[in-house]
């Protein structure tokens, strides 16, 4: 399998113990469940450019979580909306 620089770092860094692997709380696994189910009762679609970088993350967290990136992302817009998500200030 061929590797991007990224990715080799991140590799590398795993097999090294520099990076250990965390499980999502309940709390949040609980979230991104609720997330799904909902994913179901919307009546909005949107289209959105993202950054390369932060799309290929998106797959790997949700990759991850076991769920689709979709749902991890409409998961975060909805937490941030809730006011679960803040940002980070000054």
């Amino acid at each position: 399998m061929k590797y991007d620089k990224e990715e080799k770092n991140t590799l590398e860094a795993f097999e090294s113990g520099e990076l250990k692997l965390s499980k999502p709380s309940k709390k949040e696994i609980e979230s991104m469940k609720a997330a799904a189910v909902n994913t179901f009762k919307k009546d909005k679609r949107i289209t959105i450019r993202l950054y390369d970088h932060d799309y290929t993350g998106i797959q790997k967290k949700a990759m991850e979580m076991g769920i689709p990136y979709q749902t991890l992302i409409s998961g975060i817009i909805h937490r941030y909306i809730e006011g679960d998500l803040k940002t980070k200030t000054g």
